[in-house]
């Protein structure tokens, strides 16, 4: 488990999520003392999260893999920009 003051981290950021990344912890402290602590996220946690969405509503799961002609297909064109400010909107909505 590794310390890191809010400071440093700030500053290393990177290196301290490559440590994450890795299977560490990292106990983020402020003027010595604990205030949050990184570690990473399971399969289980992550899996367990995407039901929750699917159940909610919010997404849908797949049923299996996408073949290599799905990623030859021409994509839709956009030259408005609908999409983006959709996304955007969304994003800014809170959503």
């Amino acid at each position: 488990m590794r310390m890191a003051p809010v400071a440093k981290l700030k500053a290393s950021l990177s290196e301290y999520l490559r440590h994450v990344k890795a299977g560490d912890e990292v106990v983020v402290t402020e003027r010595g003392r604990p205030i949050a602590k990184l570690s990473p996220i399971t399969a289980l946690e992550i899996s367990g999260h995407l039901a929750t969405m699917a159940s909610d509503g919010r997404i849908k799961l797949g049923t299996g893999r996408l073949g290599k002609r799905f990623w030859r297909l021409p994509r839709p064109k956009d030259s408005k920009g609908r999409v983006l400010r959709s996304l955007l909107a969304e994003r800014d909505s809170g959503r």
